[in-house]
């Protein structure tokens, strides 16, 4: 059936998924702390004062996923070879940098890094904060041509390019096959609106085995997943002016709805296991949940770590009326402007992901699919990949035949406005609630807040 695709530990013509990816998963692209952080930020960079640039970031060495350390390993020995400034990597546990506050609070004691990963659900909080190197001095003319313009959009202001992604990651839903079969169920009962996805969830529904899987854990990734349930109905959180809400929208109201839908109604459950939502093979394969909304990441990690799991994949349900779309997240690698040596790390970021030279596009490859399974945020990256049969096959080629088109990348809000958003959505998803009057309280506080807002455009 259209849009449904299964992966087991059978392999069928053309390229094997195992020559594309290695051991591991990916984790949330979410960003950093779960509230309004640092209105200012400051700090020279690494905590050191002299020596090597620090690189902050989640995956090496000695991280939660040995090919996606080394892949951060070899980029960073690369550098080390032709240059005099050295990078020395640092790892920050992925739940420590995904929801403490490691990142803010290094920044605020004049402790930053160097070099560190952001996604743009935080990129406002530093570039407001006046961290974040200018980048595109070091960008030659063709690679920024390169790059596709609405992965950069939440990554530019006013021209300049402040972070450069090595990925981009769009999200759909996952379903266990043998869950299906047990339940009598098939391809022909994919739900296409959520009406039908919460009563196939019910269906499913069995001992310990939850039907439907959303986050409920408070943070910019529970954020990012959310955001595309309001999109389809033609919500969101800031108008495109910029200058006021529109939170308390149809589109957001029942959007908020339908979360709370799914726990009242005892389908899904009021917390993940593993690492949280993010984790595909904790939740999913191992029976917790029957249908789970995660990202294109999981594709590496189910490969990895359950590899004899059959599951298939399926675009986001809609709601009446309701127009597909999905988020497009991705983590960028950005540069401290106070740190030690800022050109040197902004040199650093784009010998890594945005030059035209073979090494750096083939970096974008072993990247996108081989430590980890991604869509490519350059052109050439991707066109390569592709060549290469990474996307001929399996849940790869659905995700870019059918998920990622139509996508919307993540945006990029203030601290103030996530928080607004999230609170909305916790208080509906997990405390009962109502929708319309968390919806009207949350836009309240985005206005309230956007009328006195002086930073980059919120986009």
């Amino acid at each position: 059936m259209k849009g449904i695709e299964k992966l087991g530990r059978e392999e069928t013509g053309g390229i094997s998924r195992r020559r594309f990816l290695a051991r591991g998963a990916a984790f949330a692209f979410a960003a950093a702390v779960t509230g309004p952080g640092l209105t200012v930020l400051s700090g020279c960079g690494g905590g050191s004062g002299s020596g090597a640039l620090k690189f902050w970031q989640f995956y090496g060495p000695g991280g939660e996923v040995e090919a996606q350390g080394k892949w951060f390993e070899d980029a960073v020995k690369g550098w080390n070879q032709g240059h005099d400034t050295k990078i020395e990597l640092q790892y920050i546990p992925v739940t420590e940098y995904l929801n403490g506050s490691k990142l803010q609070t290094a920044f605020s004691s004049n402790e930053g890094p160097d070099l560190f990963i952001i996604s743009p659900g935080d990129f406002l909080r530093y570039y407001n904060g006046g961290v974040l190197q200018d980048l595109t001095p070091y960008i030659e003319d063709e690679a920024r041509n390169d790059l596709y313009p609405n992965v950069m959009a939440t990554r530019e202001v006013e021209g300049k390019i402040f972070g450069i992604p090595m990925e981009v990651e769009p999200m759909a839903m996952y379903y266990s096959v043998k869950a299906f079969e047990d339940a009598g169920l098939s391809e022909a009962d994919i739900p296409e609106t959520w009406d039908q996805l919460l009563d196939v969830a019910g269906r499913l529904k069995k001992g310990n085995t939850f039907g439907l899987l959303f986050d409920t854990n408070p943070g910019y990734y529970q954020n990012f997943t959310w955001y595309p349930f309001m999109w389809q109905g033609g919500g969101d959180a800031v108008a495109p002016s910029g200058n006021e809400s529109a939170f308390d929208s149809k589109g957001a109201v029942q959007a908020l709805q339908f979360w709370q839908d799914a726990i009242e109604s005892g389908v899904a459950p009021r917390k993940a296991l593993g690492t949280g939502a993010n984790d595909i093979v904790a939740n999913l394969a191992q029976g917790h949940a029957a249908i789970q909304n995660c990202g294109i990441w999981a594709v590496a990690a189910l490969e990895a770590n359950a590899p004899d799991f059959e599951y298939g994949t399926f675009k986001l349900p809609l709601p009446p009326g309701g127009e597909y779309t999905t988020d497009l997240g991705g983590w960028a690698f950005v540069a401290n402007s106070k740190g030690q040596n800022p050109e040197e790390a902004g040199r650093f970021c784009a010998w890594a992901l945005a030059s035209m030279s073979e090494s750096s596009i083939g970096r974008g490859v072993d990247w996108i699919a081989g430590a980890d399974s991604t869509v490519a945020p350059r052109k050439s990256v991707q066109r390569q990949a592709e060549q290469q049969g990474a996307f001929d096959e399996g849940p790869m080629k659905f995700f870019r035949e059918e998920a990622f088109p139509g996508g919307r990348g993540e945006p990029r809000y203030t601290p103030e406005v996530y928080k607004a958003v999230s609170d909305a959505i916790q208080a509906v998803q997990l405390d009962g609630q109502s929708a319309q009057g968390q919806a009207d309280a949350a836009a309240e506080k985005i206005d309230t807040f956007l009328q006195t807002y002086d930073g980059a455009r919120i986009v």
